[in-house]
């Protein structure tokens, strides 16, 4: 198995990246890994409706967005990307 560990800027390891070969290995060897992969999260209620509200408002307003391609010009020259 090939881990890779992840470390932050003081040199501090935050995770671990495991190769998708190893991860798939890992799950068909201990199947409750699958099982809290697929149910270990799940968007709650009052997110949902965030979305639901803001999509509403969109479709109410379908005119009124952003160009992606500006949105992340102005994000690369405001943080130095």
């Amino acid at each position: 198995m090939n881990l890779q560990y992840i470390s932050d800027n003081k040199g501090k390891t935050t995770g671990v990246f495991i190769p998708i070969h190893d991860w798939e290995y890992l799950k068909n060897k201990y199947q409750e890994i699958d099982h809290e992969e697929k149910h270990s999260f799940e968007v709650p209620d009052w997110h949902k409706e965030i979305v639901l509200q803001r999509l509403e408002e969109h479709r109410g307003d379908a005119d009124n967005v952003l160009d992606w391609e500006n949105v992340r010009k102005e994000i690369e020259e405001k943080y130095g990307f």
